[in-house]
């Protein structure tokens, strides 16, 4: 695990890898709680029996927004910040969902710091991220998520 306390530290990581998540287990509770939490209850999320018989991945799925919600967790395996203020997730950039993630999936994050930017003592970093599924060659997204850090002076 990476520790940053300033962004000076942030800096030197620009353009590399900064790290890859443990692996987190997708089961059918966790995504039935989310299908509560979000009023989302389709079918080839929640109806395991149906997803089985007449769905076109043979079990159900999560949602796209489970597994993006996901990322401040993993991402807290990644990387350490310390000497904050304050903590902001501002943002998600370029987006995609490649493949889905089946029921008892597992799924890890991989975090390279993609730009950075001190904004009048605030810094802006862009992760290029990507949720890899084990055994599977496309993730199940990539795109970039936006940060920005208020350092301790």
């Amino acid at each position: 695990m990476q520790i940053i306390t300033n962004h000076a530290e942030f800096e030197q990581h620009l353009g590399k890898e900064l790290g890859v998540s443990s692996w987190h287990t997708i089961t059918q509770d966790q995504i039935n709680n989310f299908a509560n939490a979000t009023l989302d209850h389709q079918w080839i999320h929640v109806d395991e029996e149906r997803a089985k018989n007449e769905g076109p991945f043979g079990a159900t799925i999560a949602h796209g927004y489970l597994t993006l919600s996901l990322i401040p967790y993993l991402w807290k395996e990644i990387v350490e910040i310390k000497n904050l203020k304050m903590e902001i997730n501002y943002g998600i950039e370029n987006l995609r969902f490649a493949q889905p993630v089946t029921v008892n999936s597992q799924v890890r994050l991989k975090a390279k710091l993609a730009s950075i930017i001190n904004l009048r003592g605030v810094t802006k970093v862009n992760m290029a991220i990507e949720m890899e599924i084990e055994g599977q060659k496309k993730p199940a997204f990539s795109g970039e998520v936006v940060f920005l850090y208020h350092f301790i002076s």
